[in-house]
């Protein structure tokens, strides 16, 4: 199998697709994007899975089937020790189903707020998907370790991004240039251990 001329990336997050223009500029392939197509192609997919490799699923899929191209997608989630792993695959929706950034960072900080500094610890995962429109697929995870910090820092970066420092920095993932940020990111090792896996 060659690797495939033309590739879609499912998803409307414009701070994601400038994630993956970024770490997979070195793929052998043709983007295709909301913003390249229609954006009523794209099919506008619910995240009702209980994992990110189910929700990655779920979107990829939908997209590979709509547009019959392969289509790649991504879950992540930021994992809190003393949360018992919270928010989980609920993330993005952890202050509610129409939270925006803001929202969720600042739910976050309140549910830590009386954990002690040590007691932090966590994690960004991600699950990284390619999905052909004939049912094949392929995946992979990213993780990235850290700690979170009770002050936000930093203008970068987006999500919880403000209040994670990943482990050996001294900054917050907010804080780092997108070249640090791709290179340690849950996402960047994902999509950069996927693309390892697809044929070429």
């Amino acid at each position: 199998m060659a690797f495939p001329e033309r590739i879609a990336i499912a998803s409307r997050n414009q701070h994601k697709l400038r994630e993956l223009a970024r770490i997979c500029a070195d793929w052998p392939t043709a983007w295709v994007t909301v913003e390249t197509e229609d954006p009523a192609r794209f099919p506008d997919v619910e995240e009702t899975g209980e994992t990110y490799l189910d929700n990655a699923l779920l979107k990829a899929r939908a997209v590979a089937e709509a547009l019959g191209i392969p289509a790649i997608a991504d879950d992540s989630g930021i994992e809190v020790d003393a949360l018992g792993g919270k928010p989980g695959p609920r993330s993005a929706r952890y202050a509610g189903e129409r939270a925006s950034d803001e929202d969720n960072l600042a739910a976050l900080m309140q549910a830590v707020r009386g954990v002690p500094r040590g007691g932090r610890t966590a994690r960004y995962r991600c699950a990284a998907v390619i999905a052909w429109p004939g049912g094949e697929e392929l995946h992979a995870e990213g993780v990235c370790d850290g700690e979170l910090v009770p002050k936000p820092t930093g203008e970068r970066g987006f999500g919880y991004d403000p209040i994670f420092v990943p482990n050996g920095r001294e900054s917050t993932m907010a804080q780092l240039t997108d070249h640090q940020k791709d290179r340690i990111s849950h996402r960047g090792r994902a999509f950069r251990a996927l693309r390892t896996l697809i044929p070429s």
